[in-house]
Order: structure tokens, then C-alpha cells, then sequence
């Protein structure tokens, strides 16, 4: 047991890494769906290379999409319309009529003609009323029917259903009056006199109302109810049919046939048994493609592999992306996968990390996401293309514009690879699914998102893009702005250093940005005492004249510790702390050692006092960084600067480094180290103003 705790101690980072890899294939085990995979892809126009296919179960044959579309298309043409007759609207329009009605009699019983008596006048307004109520009476015998377009240009004998109280009962449309068709009856009452006449009409027609009713719910009730009766199949295949033979041409009936076998075979339910069988098989396929991941960071970028935040980083991103693949799959349409915005992965590695690791992330993820996707070759063919093009056409992400063209690209690749696809498998233009097109425009759409996710996984996983690098490289930065303050000489060396090695890194590869914002920060710590340092002493003052070469040493040494401090204070990330580390690595303030051993011969080997803490370098640009510092700072100490002495001084300088092994640890190769003598030489003559004679003929 005591051993067991002893290696869990020892080995702790460790074995947290290979949790968090547990932990990440547990949750995509988790996010795979139980069933049983079909292992053929069918491809419509293609001749099956498989062996024979006979059908070990009774299924139902899928009739086209296009045949069940144009099917509902009829049905929803050729829709039944449902009315209600609603009594009280009539009621309404009887009891306006009588009161109207009552008003015009009795003003013309009370204005009785000259010429009539009262018996013939009374006789004449009674048939008024006879004639308005026979006229009302015929029109409410059929009904006015409502017309909101629906019955526009339908036939009299048209089919309609109106629901009377004791159920919907079908009819003509020709039953009833339409609101002109009322008009016309009323515009023919027999009323001699034209006064008389108008104002009947009017009355009647004021009072006119429709008293049958539109039922929209109860039509699209039917209506849904008939788009159900629509069968989705065309034919069964019985047990021991054959399918299809090796080497026939796949046409639709046959596809067809595919299709619905694939889809009854991976829908059958299966048994607890074969459940665990599955589980185990997915296991060890996701297993497999993150032990490729583990490998791959730990034989090629062992900083990324030993930095738990960048592992937490990587592996969250890789689930997360299973996860909304996982999600857009609970919903009856499969094709809505296609709406994630795969791309958005590898900008957002791409974002804090290099090319190859964005583009192995994004492979090894979209393989993993196959397994999810309805017709997975072709999903993993569009999404690798266009995956791949998201980071080769996008340099800098900080440049907002970059990500806007990268998007439209996208979105061109998307289109370009879905039709290609399309073509070969329908064989035609037409009949393709033209909704996928519209998912895949919101997926690239979608990929503009990866900016606001930079700046909050910064934040969650303490990482620093580019975008921040950018922001921290500012000369106007507080941090920069007090050193170009306290410690003018500093800023200036801070300055030329960053040209330096920003060129340098710029020819052997790496993270220019990170470099030269490294640069700029590197010497903070010498704010505090900038005095103490020569680049900053004016009119031959120099405290160390006071100090001793061991007080001396020690004060310029705890340059390192101060600027860690004040970086730490200021929230720099640890990517640039890292610079202010290691631009000294274990090297010796030379200049003191050397006046201490002249004073004490004796204590020859006391080095430790005069040596930084270090660590070394490790990484390309930390090593550069390192380089360029000692050049710089050494070349301004020089009495002739000249293109020889700088060269000889460049050569010296570094390789008194490489000796002390300082950059034993930073992946950088010999041939790189030379490339970067040449351009630190170049650069520091064109600072210098000056130019290398060549000997003349």
C-alpha cells in the first residue's frame, strides 16, 4: 500500500492525464447510440461490390421521398374545406332586419298618399313586408356562406362539409349564397316604387350576414388526418429474398430496398447481450482514436502534453463537438448534423496552437462524429474538406475580416463537395435534398462564433491567443508604458530584441506573435533598480561602484524574480511569464563572477550566487528569445561595431550557449540555429546603420 501511494505521488500529473483521457472516452461511450451499425453504404448508380444480399427478416420497402412529397402535394390540393353554420349570426342579422323593418313600416303607415285610402295604404305596406320577409327567408333557407378565397373559382358542385349541430354532413357548394349571390336576390325584390324599392334593399342588405362559418382547425384536422393515410412504404420483402446480386447496378427500386433493410436492421431492438457487445465495440474504436490523440501530443508537442489546461482544452472540444452531433440527432431529421459548425473546430485549436494539431484534432474528430451521421462517408468527406480549408485560408484570427472570407469559403466548399456528392448519387440535378444546402450555410454562418469562444475559453483554460497577444504587444499597455517610464534604456532594448527575434522566428517557424509579445516583456523586472542596469545609467553613474560582485550579482539576477512578480500582479499569461523565466535560463552574470574571482581565488567554484534560477529554455521561441537578448545587449557594448566584430560577437555569444546546454530543452535544430546567426547579423547592421564591405575585384 505504501508503495502504491509512494508511485501515485510520483507519478501524479501522470495519472491525472490518463484520467482525464478515461473520462473523455467514458463520456463519447456514452454519447454513442445503442444499435447495431449496417456495414454497407449504398450509392445509388453504382454496382454492388459486396456479395449477395438476401434479407434475414421481413421488412417494409420505403417509397421515395420525392413520390411521398408529391403524394401530400395532391392531397393538400385537392383539401376539403369544413364549415359551421352558426345560428346566433343569423339571429343577429334577423332581429337588425325586424327592428330597421318596424321603423320603415311605421314612418310609412304614418305618411299615407293623398290619393290612397287608408285600407289600400295599409295593404300596400304589408306587402312591403311580406315581400322583404319572403326575400329574407329565401336567402337564410340555403345559408350565406363565408368566403375568405378558399371557395374562390370552385365549381357549384364542388364538396364541402358543414357541421349543423349533429355532426359535419357533406354538400355542394352550390347550396348556398355567397355574399353577391345574396346581393343579386335582394337587388330582384318586386317593389314598384323606386323609393320604396331602394329602401328595402338597403334594409335588407344592412341586415345580411354570414351564417356559415369557416372551420379552419376542423380543415386542417382533416387534412393532417388524410396526409397520415399516406403510406410511406411500397412493398414488402420476405425472409430469404434476395436483395440484391454482386455486381448489380444499384437503380432506385433497389436503393430503395437498401435503405428501408439498413433502416429496419439498425432499428431492431436488440437484446441486453448484444447491447454489451456494442458498447464494448465502441469502445474500443473511441479508445483507439484518443489513444492516437494521447500518442501524437506526447511524441510531438510533450509542452501541450505536459500542461494540463491545454490537455483539459483539447479533449473538452473534442466531446463537446460529439455532444451537439449527438444532440442535432435527437431530432426526426438527421440531416439537422449537418447545422454544427464542425469548422469552428479547428480555428478554435488553430487559435492557441499550431496547424498540425489543429488539423489531427479535427480528423480524429470528425471520424468519431462518422459514427453519428446518416450516410457517414459522405459526412466525413464534406467536413474534412471543408475543415481543412477553415484553417489554411485563415492565418490570423484577430483579424476580423480573415474570418468573415474564411466563412464564405466554407460555405463554397460546403456547397461544392454536397453537390458533387449529390451528383453521383442521384445521378441527376433534380431531386437532390436542397434543405441540407441551407443547413450547411448556417453551419458555416455559425463559424463566426469561434471568436467570442476564444476569448472565454482564454479565460476558463488560462490559455493566450493571438487575439490577446496582439492586444499585450500594444506599446500603450500600462506595463509598458511605466517601463518606458522608469527604465527608458530597457523599453529600447526590450524594443530591438523583439525586432530581432520576431525576424528570426519569423524563418524557422513558430509563433511570431507569441515571440515578439515574450520580447517586449521580458525585462520588467528591472524596473524597480533600473539604475543598476547599464542601459539606463546616464552621466557615469553606476551604483554597483557600492556594492560588492556578490551584492552586485544578486541584484541583477533578482531582475527574473521581480518581473515574474509584477507579470503575475499584472495577469500576463503564463505563456509570457514563461519568456521572463527562461530568457536567461542557467546561465552565470559572467562580468561579476569574474571580479569575485579575482578578489577570491580561492571560491573559484562558488558559482551558485552568480548563476539565474532558471530553467532553460524550451521551446523555439523561448530559445530565440534567449539569443536575441544576449546579442542585442551585448552588441550595444561594443567599441567598434563593425560587420566583423558583430559577426564574431553573434558566433561567441551563442555558442558559449549551446556549450552550457541552455537549450537543451527547446525543440531547435543546428541548421535553425545558424539561419538565425545570419539574420541577427543582418538585422543588427541595418540597426547599426551599418553594411558588410564586400572585398573588391
Amino acid at each position: 500500500m505504501k508503495k502504491i501511494l509512494e508511485l501515485i505521488r510520483n507519478q501524479h500529473s501522470s495519472i491525472y492525464r490518463i484520467a482525464l483521457f478515461i473520462i473523455a472516452i467514458g463520456v463519447g461511450v456514452y454519447l454513442m447510440p445503442r444499435k447495431k451499425s449496417f456495414k454497407y453504404e449504398p450509392i445509388e448508380g453504382k454496382p454492388w461490390p459486396h456479395e449477395n444480399l438476401i434479407s434475414d427478416m421481413e421488412f417494409s420497402i420505403l417509397k421515395p421521398v420525392e413520390k411521398i412529397a408529391e403524394e401530400k402535394q395532391q392531397v393538400s390540393d385537392q383539401k376539403t374545406f369544413f364549415f359551421t353554420l352558426d345560428k346566433e349570426k343569423e339571429n343577429d342579422g334577423k332581429t337588425k332586419l325586424n327592428y330597421e323593418l318596424d321603423r320603415f313600416l311605421s314612418y310609412k303607415l304614418e305618411n299615407k298618399p293623398i290619393l290612397k285610402t287608408q285600407t289600400e295604404h295599409r295593404k300596400y305596406v304589408s306587402g312591403i313586408k311580406k315581400k322583404i320577409t319572403a326575400v329574407w327567408n329565401k336567402i337564410y333557407k340555403k345559408g350565406v356562406i363565408q368566403n375568405n378565397g378558399n371557395i374562390d373559382g370552385k365549381e357549384a358542385n364542388y364538396v364541402i362539409y358543414v357541421a349543423k349541430g349533429d355532426g359535419s354532413s357533406q354538400t355542394y357548394l352550390s347550396n348556398f349564397f355567397t355574399i353577391n349571390q345574396a346581393t343579386e336576390v335582394i337587388k330582384k325584390i318586386n317593389i314598384s316604387d323606386e323609393e320604396d324599392y331602394n329602401e328595402s334593399v338597403n334594409i335588407l342588405i344592412e341586415a345580411l350576414t354570414q351564417n356559415i362559418l369557416y372551420d379552419a382547425n376542423g380543415t386542417e384536422i382533416h387534412l393532417d388526418t388524410e396526409l397520415a393515410k399516406i403510406s410511406k412504404v411500397s412493398g414488402k420483402v420476405e425472409i430469404g429474398e434476395l436483395i440484391i446480386s454482386k455486381g448489380e447496378v444499384v437503380n432506385q427500386k433497389t436503393y430503395l430496398k437498401l435503405i428501408s433493410y439498413k433502416n429496419e436492421y439498425e432499428g431492431k431492438q436488440i437484446s441486453a447481450r448484444a447491447n454489451r457487445f456494442i458498447v464494448i465495440g465502441q469502445t474500443l474504436l473511441i479508445s483507439l482514436c484518443f489513444l492516437i490523440i494521447f500518442l501524437f501530443m506526447m511524441k510531438n508537442r510533450v509542452t501541450l502534453f505536459r500542461d494540463s489546461s491545454s490537455l483539459k482544452f483539447i479533449l473538452l472540444n473534442v466531446i463537446l463537438f460529439l455532444a451537439l452531433a449527438r444532440f442535432a440527432l435527437l431530432f426526426s431529421n438527421n440531416n439537422l448534423i449537418y447545422v454544427v459548425p464542425f469548422c469552428a473546430l479547428p480555428l478554435l485549436i488553430r487559435s492557441f496552437y499550431d496547424l498540425r494539431l489543429a488539423l489531427f484534432v479535427h480528423t480524429i474528430t470528425i471520424v468519431l462524429v462518422g459514427w453519428l451521421a446518416p450516410d457517414p462517408f459522405h459526412f466525413v468527406f464534406i467536413q474534412l474538406m471543408a475543415g481543412i480549408l477553415s484553417v489554411l485560408t485563415i492565418k490570423n484570427l484577430y483579424k476580423r475580416s480573415d474570418l468573415f472570407i474564411s466563412v464564405g469559403k466554407i460555405a463554397i466548399v460546403y456547397f461544392i463537395t454536397f453537390m458533387g456528392i449529390s451528383l453521383i448519387t442521384k445521378g441527376d440535378i433534380f431531386g437532390q435534398d436542397y434543405i441540407v444546402y441551407g443547413f450547411l450555410l448556417i453551419s458555416a454562418f455559425l463559424t463566426l462564433f469561434t471568436y467570442p469562444l476564444v476569448y472565454i475559453y482564454e479565460k476558463v483554460f488560462s490559455l493566450v491567443s493571438d487575439i490577446s497577444l496582439l492586444e499585450l504587444a500594444d506599446t500603450n499597455h500600462p506595463l509598458l508604458k511605466e517601463m518606458a517610464e522608469k527604465a527608458p534604456g530597457t523599453f529600447q532594448h526590450s524594443l530591438q530584441v523583439s525586432n530581432l527575434a520576431e525576424q528570426a522566428i519569423m524563418e524557422i517557424g513558430g509563433n511570431v506573435l507569441l515571440v515578439r509579445t515574450g520580447a517586449l516583456y521580458h525585462d520588467i523586472g528591472k524596473m524597480d533598480n533600473a539604475l543598476f542596469f547599464i542601459e539606463n545609467q546616464m552621466a557615469g553613474i553606476n551604483p554597483h561602484d557600492e556594492l560588492s560582485s556578490d551584492e552586485s550579482a544578486k541584484v541583477i539576477i533578482s531582475h527574473v524574480i521581480k518581473g515574474i512578480e509584477k507579470a503575475k500582479k499584472h495577469n500576463l499569461p503564463e505563456q509570457i511569464i514563461d519568456f521572463i523565466r527562461t530568457h536567461h535560463g542557467e546561465s552565470m552574470v559572467q562580468y561579476f563572477y569574474r571580479q569575485y574571482v579575482k578578489k577570491f581565488p580561492d571560491k573559484m567554484n562558488e558559482t551558485d550566487m552568480f548563476r539565474y534560477p532558471g530553467p532553460k529554455p524550451f521551446s523555439k521561441e523561448t530559445a530565440v528569445l534567449m539569443m536575441a537578448d544576449s546579442v542585442e545587449a551585448a552588441t550595444r557594448s561594443l567599441p567598434e561595431k563593425n560587420a566583423e566584430n558583430i559577426s564574431t560577437l553573434v558566433d561567441k555569444i551563442i555558442q558559449n550557449q549551446m556549450n552550457e546546454g541552455q537549450f537543451d530543452h527547446a525543440s531547435i535544430t543546428l541548421k535553425e540555429i545558424s539561419l538565425i546567426k545570419k539574420i541577427f547579423l543582418k538585422k543588427l547592421l541595418n540597426i547599426h546603420h551599418l553594411r558588410i564591405e564586400y572585398p573588391s575585384s
